[in-house]
């Protein structure tokens, strides 16, 4: 296996790495911030690249936030962006809810509504598709569970699952509770196709690790005898080919910027990309990208690293 090439610290290697490369895609979290804290020196570089004429787009597993949102807070930290450069899960999950999987399952068009376990991004990009959706944001579901609850989904009771209801989506939940996993699980054994914006076992913010995405499914997997649902964000190359039919690249000129070999780095290793390049300000450790089975092509310490050529 080859071992990544450290650049940072070289003027000529870190400029031979940016000539080889005409698109950028940047994983946000744990690369150009970590919660609210934005790292040194990443506006400048993300700048310096875009006055290289490099193409960025910024490709996130958060599925908290839609495209939008992730705009604004772009634009918040000084960096700034169009909702069209940004592509995160929950877009890739809405888009094949609306377009792919209707073709796949013809009943779908019956049970066309979406049980939501997730946030108000995830929401947003669902009506950015015309796709039905309940549970989510929604208060009802925000409440502790009731003996009377228990009597409704054991039945299959209309009052308490919709009928319409043929797709479960599960997201990073900050109100996830015992009442929407009963609905989740009820649904999925009535048939509905379980799903899931990412399966990110963790979340990195204000410099510590939190329960991501993955940790909100792993109930669900447990339950269903290990089932795992079908996952849109990074490594899934579902969303490889989703970004490369709307920014339409030569792969071979892309390089995937991240700060997780398991996701980040594999996407892009998965998806035949030109290169790969870990940062340490996140998830994967030194050790991770020199001996983990999973290595990106170059690594640097942080992104700032890349100023060194300009």
């Amino acid at each position: 296996m080859t071992t990544p090439e450290y650049i940072a610290g070289s003027k000529d290697a870190i400029r031979q790495f940016l000539d080889r490369f005409d698109v950028f895609l940047i994983d946000c979290d744990g690369v150009l911030w970590s919660g609210d804290h934005l790292f040194p020196g990443a506006v400048a570089t993300l700048e310096m690249l875009r006055k290289k004429g490099k193409q960025v787009v910024f490709v996130t597993n958060n599925s908290t936030k839609s495209r939008q949102d992730y705009q604004k807070k772009l634009g918040g930290m000084g960096i700034p962006a169009s909702a069209e450069e940004v592509f995160g899960s929950s877009y890739s999950a809405a888009i094949y809810i609306s377009r792919i999987l209707p073709q796949a399952h013809p009943h779908l068009k019956q049970k066309n509504k979406v049980f939501v376990v997730g946030e108000a991004g995830i929401e947003t990009e669902l009506e950015s598709e015309g796709i039905p959706y309940l549970g989510g944001t929604d208060p009802a579901y925000r409440r502790d569970v009731t003996p009377e609850d228990y009597k409704l989904l054991a039945a299959g009771d209309p009052k308490a699952l919709d009928p319409e209801v043929g797709v479960v989506l599960m997201g990073l939940d900050f109100h996830f509770n015992y009442l929407k996993m009963c609905y989740a699980y009820q649904y999925i054994r009535r048939g509905a196709i379980f799903l899931a914006t990412n399966m990110d076992s963790t979340l990195p913010s204000a410099g510590s690790f939190f329960p991501g995405a993955g940790s909100i499914s792993a109930p669900l997997i447990k339950m269903l005898g290990g089932q795992e649902p079908m996952a849109f964000g990074k490594p899934n190359q579902a969303m490889m080919d989703a970004i490369e039919g709307k920014f339409k690249f030569d792969r071979s000129k892309v390089c995937m910027v991240g700060d997780r070999a398991d996701t980040d780095i594999r996407f892009g290793i998965e998806g035949n990309l030109g290169g790969t390049l870990g940062v340490l300000t996140g998830v994967a450790t030194e050790k991770d990208f020199l001996e983990g089975d999973i290595r990106p092509a170059y690594y640097v310490n942080a992104l700032n690293d890349l100023l060194e050529a300009a």
